[in-house]
């Protein structure tokens, strides 16, 4: 099917070429199809299906051109237009991994969050919207470790769910067991589901009644826990806990994969007057990451997963210190840095 959709776009564009002066192609072609494209990546949301917890889940078709193959695990980066301007985010997919041509993806309201909120009130089917080709480094190793351990929390579940569904698809009974925090049980998602992959042995912990889930619980509940390769994701808070405790005590077979949606701000970062070349500077604090800074002063910069990931974002330091929040490292004149990670360390001139 993409094969003949692929053609087809290619004679429709060549037949276009002799008489769309000044005009490109691309502009005729995306009149005759909006998914038809080769400036940018684009898609179409398919299905809309609202949870009643400020979260939907969105299927996605694809554009020509979109990679359609993943890793379970990996996300992909979503821009939808809002207030005649392109928000982007990345969002975990959730279907299953080399099957079909469609993107699944879940996306939970927070407060403050631009394009989270605009897309619980408003996404409906027919929505044209803009892709970044599937990424990220979180998921399943082939071939696959004899066990395997989850460790979820919140909407920290949806990479994770993918990766279960292609377990379930591709290797069913496989020796896996998640441990899965919500607060409530309504707010716990695809329970149905997990609860009916064979194999997988659920762990729900309800944090309202018996509060969050500690590395002394998972050794109960999981005494095998060193022999498994681990996955986890969920708040930074709950990361950075389970990272220090996997380092530590008994000696464990793999090394621990987690996944952050979130950035933890705190540094030494004293902030600072940030220059983008000829277009502008503004003062920032040592939380406001360079490429929230230049959103503020309505510089776009570009950029994918705004998790220091994808390195779409990834520009040159003409002068000054830049932290990196992820790493704690402080890079200096002529690195190049991921302005969506990276905050000012003092006066900062940024080659854009």
């Amino acid at each position: 099917m993409a094969k003949k959709t692929s053609d087809a776009l290619a004679g429709v564009r060549s037949a276009l070429k002799a008489w769309t002066t000044p005009l490109l192609p691309d502009d005729y072609t995306g009149l005759l199809n909006p998914l038809w494209s080769t400036r940018e990546l684009r898609g179409q949301i398919r299905s809309v299906t609202r949870h009643g917890n400020d979260t939907i889940s969105l299927d996605v078709t694809p554009g020509w051109g979109v990679p359609v193959d993943f890793k379970p695990g990996q996300f992909i980066g979503i821009g939808v237009q809002v207030a005649g301007r392109y928000i982007w985010r990345s969002y975990s997919l959730t279907n299953v991994a080399g099957k079909g041509e469609t993107f699944s993806v879940t996306v939970k309201a927070h407060q403050g969050g631009k394009l989270s909120e605009h897309l619980v009130e408003t996404a409906q089917p027919g929505l044209n919207i803009r892709l970044a080709q599937p990424a990220g480094d979180f998921y399943l190793p082939e071939p696959l470790p004899e066990k395997l351990l989850f460790l979820a929390a919140g909407t920290g579940i949806t990479p994770i769910v993918s990766m279960l569904r292609t377990l379930g698809e591709t290797s069913p009974g496989h020796d896996a067991v998640l441990i899965y925090s919500a607060r409530t049980r309504d707010d716990a998602l695809f329970l149905e589901e997990l609860e009916q992959i064979p194999g997988l042995s659920l762990h729900l912990q309800l944090t309202s009644e018996a509060g969050r889930v500690t590395p002394a619980d998972i050794e109960n509940i999981v005494p095998d826990f060193a022999e498994r390769a681990a996955f986890a994701c969920g708040p930074a808070e709950m990361l950075s806990a389970l990272e220090q405790w996997w380092e530590g005590g008994v000696d464990k077979h793999y090394a621990l994969r987690t996944e952050r949606f979130t950035l933890d701000r705190t540094s030494d970062a004293v902030g600072g007057e940030i220059t983008y070349g000829s277009r502008g500077s503004v003062v920032a604090d040592g939380a406001t990451t360079i490429l929230e800074a230049a959103e503020s002063i309505d510089i776009q910069l570009p950029y994918g997963c705004r998790m220091g990931i994808c390195h779409t974002c990834v520009r040159q330091i003409s002068d000054g210190n830049a932290h990196n929040l992820h790493t704690g490292e402080v890079h200096e004149a002529g690195s190049r840095i991921r302005t969506c990670v990276c905050v000012a360390h003092g006066d900062l001139t940024l080659d854009v």
